[in-house]
């Protein structure tokens, strides 16, 4: 079969660069309990997949790169459909995500593996720049935000390498960046974890207010103290996060008593 024509809808840039497909793979840890590779097209980074023996599954929406995976990969074991869709418990309690994804749903993707971080205990692969660089960034940066929030209460977010849009084909309009989350020791917030969520949310989507105005929504009470208020939400780290939370959380329950 030829070579898979790229598809725009489904945001495809295949890479093709087997140094940089390497460098992803070589990114994963050995002890996962299964791994799934995301939109893997023509298998540049299923083939190192298969060469390091992991217990692993691919899942392509795409029917042509179904078509073509099952031509030229033997006993691969292909899901058909969307990533989104599917039910991660069913893999395991340790399950590691690998792929080239597709840029379209790449924000889609890692609020998916925040939702189940009780099970992905590792992710590593390609994403558009700006979206890497939001998960990775720290308390003060103009790109720190929900994801960086949510995914390093619970990762450890490393940069791998940046990667120049001649790498694909067809080439992407922006650079991509190869990052790795590692699942850290918390197990549960010291906090209600769905009220960190609402907070964190509420706080960066309207981040050019302090915390105070833009938490109005969740708690009314004027008299509200916390050593936050009048901070932007860019200035505050996980752990203020969880601070933050606590102290809305007590506030509530006082008003509701």
């Amino acid at each position: 079969m030829t070579k898979v024509k790229a598809k725009k809808h489904l945001g495809q840039h295949f890479l093709k660069d087997k140094n940089i497909a390497l460098k992803i793979v070589d990114g994963l840890n050995n002890d996962l309990e299964h791994v799934l590779e995301i939109g893997p097209g023509m298998g540049i980074l299923t083939q190192f997949l298969i060469e390091k023996n992991y217990p692993f599954s691919v899942v392509e929406i795409d029917g042509e790169s179904v078509e073509y995976l099952k031509q030229n990969f033997e006993q691969l074991n292909i899901i058909e459909g969307d990533f989104l869709k599917l039910d991660l418990q069913k893999f395991g309690n340790n399950i590691g995500i690998i792929g080239n994804f597709p840029y379209n749903i790449s924000t889609q993707i890692l609020f998916k593996v925040f939702e189940n971080r009780n099970i992905v205990t590792e992710m590593v692969g390609m994403f558009q720049k700006e979206v890497a660089d939001r998960v990775i960034s720290a308390p003060g940066s103009k790109v720190y935000g929900i994801l960086s929030v949510l995914l390093q209460a619970f990762y450890n977010t490393k940069k791998i390498l940046i990667v120049e849009p001649g790498a694909f084909h067809p080439p992407p309009k922006v650079r991509s960046m190869v990052i790795q989350l590692t699942r850290n020791n918390t197990q549960k917030l010291d906090c209600d974890e769905q009220l960190f969520v609402k907070i964190v949310k509420a706080t960066f989507n309207q981040r050019r207010k302090t915390i105070r105005n833009s938490i109005k929504s969740i708690i009314t009470d004027n008299n509200f103290h916390s050593e936050f208020l009048r901070k932007r939400p860019e200035q505050l780290s996980v752990e203020e996060f969880v601070q933050l939370s606590k102290d809305v959380e007590k506030a509530l329950l006082q008003s509701n008593a």
